[in-house]
């Protein structure tokens, strides 16, 4: 969108909040970087320059402002809807794999080479993967000093720096003041002094409805890896460097986020889960437009616009979740659930509720007993050959999939049907296009509302909702009074 110059232009003077992430405004008289929806008097256009991404802004020599924070915009929503190269190297990079295995774990991920990766990253975003994963970590060095009292030597290598001088240098250029200035300029109520514990704010483009999206996270949690309490939905988390244990909160206007880590290196991967988990960086405007040119939608999108599809925050976890869950009630999948956290999770402490265990690693599946399932025969060999294959390697659910390839081998395995593979794709791959025409409740919505009820012909006349298939199926669901339509009490 950024070489659309007048498209950009009329964006910023209006400031439009929709296009916060899409794109950065650059000042060329003030050398200060945008989001669209920037309070202050807009430039001339013939002073502003846009950009693709924060880090090509910085890469060009423009500071980010002081009274928007352009980086603390919500995240672009193209990433979310494609599957191609780039859209699945900017989620490893928002999932911390560059900090974590440089440039060449990034490409192995992908099965590209580290030149051609380089190659497409900078033609389509004006950055390559280092500069888009410095500009994250200058972000989530940003939090920290804002959030917390953390020593700044220790704080710098939690944010993914190596080096102190580096961390310093990183700031004082981003953010044009340094990290004592920035804590400093930081409201006192924002600290916190307990180890490991960090409150923030989730922003996402409005609107969103609450509804369904925690709904069905409270209506189908596993006891003692989720719950919901106080008005919150709550959950641990398996991180690559420890645990986690995260409390999301919805408010009009952004979501809080109370994270407890055992290690704080893993804050801008949690962050990056909690904010797929929650489907944060989805374009609703654009989304509920094209849905209201049906018809039989338009109403259902009036009535409560802003849906979004609840993810996961860990992609193999839903997968056994999935198989769990076939021809069973949502108790009877929870019941299931709960007995393989019991016997095989990782105990976890949570002094704040009822949190007890880590869902059980693929690993420790594989492991087990399957005659210590109480399952059919066949959903057990199901169950079983899923587990081993994602404890082997031979199947990648994570964020780098690809989705059409994920999707060939979910079909290849025994007992998984188009059902199994559609709601994978929906909740754990994230693709916005995945539809589930065989699902009773979807089928039973179709029958009420006038729609063809039969899968084939229900496929067909859902060509005209394409890409954005998986936010109908959440319009449909909500026709029902199941508790995943509504925000637990």
């Amino acid at each position: 969108m950024h070489t659309d110059t007048e498209r950009c232009v009329r964006a910023v003077q209006s400031k439009d909040a929709r296009f916060d992430g899409w794109f950065f405004t650059a000042v060329l008289t003030t050398r200060i970087y945008c989001r669209p929806s920037c309070p202050v008097v807009p430039p001339k256009p013939e002073n502003m320059v846009f950009h693709p991404s924060a880090a090509a802004c910085q890469q060009a020599g423009f500071r980010a402002c002081k009274r928007c924070r352009p980086d603390t915009s919500p995240g672009s929503p193209e990433w979310n809807q494609r599957a191609d190269l780039v859209a699945r190297a900017m989620r490893l990079i928002a999932d911390g794999v560059v900090d974590r295995e440089g440039v060449p774990g990034l490409a192995g991920r992908l099965g590209y080479s580290t030149r051609q990766v380089e190659r497409q990253l900078l033609a389509e975003l004006g950055a390559g993967p280092l500069a888009l994963a410095r500009a994250q970590r200058a972000q989530t060095a940003r939090l920290l000093i804002e959030t917390t009292t953390l020593p700044m030597a220790q704080l710098a290598f939690a944010a993914g720096f190596a080096s102190i001088r580096t961390f310093n240098d990183t700031v004082r250029e981003v953010f044009a003041l340094s990290p004592s200035e920035l804590r400093t300029r930081a409201p006192r109520r924002q600290g916190t002094s307990t180890p490991g514990v960090l409150s923030l704010r989730l922003p996402f483009r409005t609107p969103l409805n609450p509804d369904n999206l925690f709904g069905h996270l409270a209506a189908t949690s596993v006891p003692g890896v989720e719950e919901w309490r106080d008005g919150s939905y709550r959950r641990t988390l398996r991180l690559p460097y420890g645990h986690g244990i995260v409390a999301l909160t919805p408010t009009p206007d952004h979501i809080a986020c109370r994270l407890t880590l055992s290690d704080l290196r893993d804050l801008t991967v949690a962050i990056s889960r909690c904010r797929r988990l929650l489907d944060l960086d989805a374009d609703p405007v654009a989304i509920d437009d094209q849905l209201r040119r049906d018809p039989v939608l338009a109403p259902l999108v009036d009535k409560a616009p802003g849906r979004r599809v609840p993810r996961t925050v860990d992609e193999a976890e839903f997968a056994v979740r999935a198989v769990l869950g076939q021809q069973v009630s949502t108790a009877a999948a929870r019941t299931h659930a709960a007995r393989l956290v019991t016997a095989h999770g990782e105990p976890v402490d949570d002094p704040e509720g009822g949190l007890t265990h880590l869902f059980p690693a693929p690993e420790a599946l594989a492991a087990l007993d399957p005659e210590s399932l109480a399952m059919p025969r066949t959903r057990r060999t199901t169950f079983t050959t899923l587990v081993r294959r994602l404890a082997d390697g031979d199947l990648h659910l994570g964020v780098e999939s690809d989705w059409p390839q994920s999707r060939a081998q979910l079909l290849a395995l025994p007992g998984f049907g188009p059902w199994t593979v559609d709601v994978i794709a929906m909740r754990a791959l994230g693709d916005p296009d995945a539809f589930l025409p065989t699902d009773l409740g979807i089928r039973r919505a179709a029958r009420e509302l006038g729609l063809p009820s039969t899968p084939a012909a229900l496929t067909a006349r859902a060509a005209s909702w394409r890409p954005w298939r998986a936010y109908a199926v959440q319009y449909l669901w909500a026709t029902d009074s199941h508790p995943i339509n509504f925000l637990p009490v």
